[in-house]
C-alpha cells in the first residue's frame, strides 16, 4: 500500500513559519517560483474549527479534498522518542510546486519539481493555551541524513546542503527525517500548504489588515507598498512572505521576519473574521483550508483536523513567541547561513523540556527587517 494516500470518505455528522554580519549586504536574487510560501497551514487548521461549527453536513466533500502522507509508515521507529508531558510538535512546511496553478504564480519553469522554502516548528505546550514557532531558514547550511521517501526510494546521506533541499530530493517524509535529526526532537504532526491555497485562503477571508513602518517595493514579488496601514488581499500577502530585496538585508532571515509579522496578523484576522453569520464565507474558507493543506496520515480526515485545531484555538498572537532557530553568516558564502549550534540548542532544549525559548538564543545573523510589519 502507498504510504502517500487519499483519506477514506467519512459518513455524514451533526453540525457542530561565526561569520560576519551582514548589514547591509544584498543576496542574489533567486527565481520567482522559489519562494516561501508559509505558514498558512496553522490558520488552514484554525478555520476548520470554524467548519466544525455548522458545516457537519459538508464533512463527506471536505473530506475529500484532504490529501495525506504516512510518515509514521516511512519513518518507521527510527526517530527521537516521543515526549509525553502534554506539548506537541508540528512541522509546518511551506511548498512551491512548479505544476498548475502554482506556475501562474511563482512563475519560473515547470520542471515537475517541488521544494519548500518555508519551514516552522510550532511547538504548543502543556494546556494549549501558548506556542512558540521556530522559522528554520531555507539557506541554512546542514548535514541532511540518508532518507526514504514516500515512494519507496531510498536518497543517500549528504553533507553541507541547504536545509530545504530534504523536501526537494525526498518529500515531505525527508523533510520531517532531517528536522528530527537536526533537533533531536520528535514531530508529533506535519502540515503542509501551497502558495496558490495561501493567496485564495486570504481572499476568502477578505484580506488581512496590517501597518507598514516603510514602503516596501520588490519588482520580483510583484509588492509595492507605501508606508501605512493596509488590508492585503491574497496576490499582495503573496508578495510580502515572499519579498527578500524590498526591506531588509535582502536576505531569506529578513523575509522570515516578515512572514513571522503576517502569520500573528493573519490569526488575529481569522478570530474577528464574521464566519458563524456567513454560511457562504464558512464554506469557502473550509473548502479552501482542505484544499490548500496536506497533512499526517493521523491528521488526514475532516474529523481529525478539527479535533486537532480545536485543541489550538485558545492561542492567539498574544501567546506565540516567534524566533530564528539561531544562525550566523557563512563565511565563505554569503548567501548561506550556519547554524550556531550552542545557541541552537537552547531553542531545542527549551521546546524538548516544554519551556520558554531562553531570550539568550538568539543568532548574529538577524535580516534586519524587524517591525517592519505589524498587525
Amino acid at each position: 500500500m502507498s504510504a502517500e494516500s487519499m483519506p477514506e470518505p467519512i459518513p455524514q455528522t451533526g453540525a457542530q513559519e561565526p561569520g560576519r554580519g551582514g548589514r547591509g549586504r544584498r543576496r542574489k536574487p533567486r527565481s520567482t517560483g522559489r519562494k516561501a510560501l508559509l505558514a498558512t497551514a496553522w490558520t488552514a487548521a484554525g478555520v476548520l474549527v470554524l467548519g466544525g461549527a455548522g458545516a457537519g453536513y459538508l464533512y463527506f466533500k471536505l473530506n475529500g479534498n484532504l490529501h495525506s502522507v504516512d510518515i509514521n509508515q516511512v519513518l518507521g521507529k527510527d526517530r527521537p522518542t516521543k515526549i509525553d508531558n502534554g506539548s506537541e510538535n508540528i512541522l509546518v512546511l511551506g511548498s512551491d510546486t512548479r505544476a498548475g496553478t502554482n506556475k501562474k504564480l511563482g512563475g519560473g519553469t515547470d520542471d515537475g519539481s517541488a521544494r519548500s522554502d518555508t519551514a516552522m516548528i510550532v511547538h504548543v505546550y502543556e494546556g494549549h493555551k501558548k506556542a512558540s514557532v521556530v522559522s528554520i531558514p531555507r539557506d541554512t547550511l546542514v548535514d541532511r541524513p540518508a532518507c526514504t521517501d514516500t515512494k519507496g526510494t531510498t536518497h543517500p546521506a549528504a553533507n553541507s546542503v541547504m536545509f530545504n533541499e530534504a523536501y526537494s530530493t525526498g518529500g515531505a517524509a525527508c523533510a520531517v527525517k532531517s528536522v528530527e535529526a537536526l533537533t533531536g526532537i520528535r514531530m508529533d504532526h506535519y502540515l503542509e500548504v501551497d502558495f496558490a491555497g495561501f493567496q485564495k485562503l486570504i481572499d476568502d477571508l477578505g484580506g488581512v489588515p496590517v501597518t507598514t513602518t516603510r514602503a516596501i517595493a520588490d519588482p520580483q514579488s510583484h509588492l509595492d507598498l507605501k508606508a501605512g496601514t493596509h488590508t492585503l488581499d491574497g496576490q499582495q500577502a503573496l508578495g510580502l512572505v515572499r519579498t527578500r530585496h524590498g526591506v531588509g538585508d535582502g536576505s531569506d532571515l529578513g523575509r522570515i521576519q516578515l512572514q513571522q509579522a503576517f502569520v500573528k496578523a493573519l490569526l488575529g484576522q481569522v478570530k474577528n473574521v464574521g464566519v458563524f453569520s456567513d454560511p457562504k464565507k464558512l464554506y469557502d474558507l473550509a473548502d479552501t483550508a482542505t484544499k490548500a493543506v496536506t497533512t499526517d496520515s493521523d491528521l488526514g480526515s475532516v474529523n481529525s483536523l478539527i479535533d486537532f485545531a480545536d485543541g489550538l484555538k485558545g492561542i492567539d498572537a498574544r501567546h506565540m513567541t516567534m524566533v530564528t532557530v539561531p544562525v550566523r553568516y557563512d563565511p565563505a558564502n554569503p548567501n548561506r547561513v550556519l547554524l550556531e549550534k550552542s545557541k541552537a540548542r537552547l531553542v531545542w532544549d527549551a521546546l524538548k523540556n516544554d519551556r520558554p525559548i531562553p531570550a539568550s538564543a538568539k543568532g548574529t545573523a538577524t535580516g534586519e527587517a524587524g517591525g517592519v510589519v505589524s498587525g
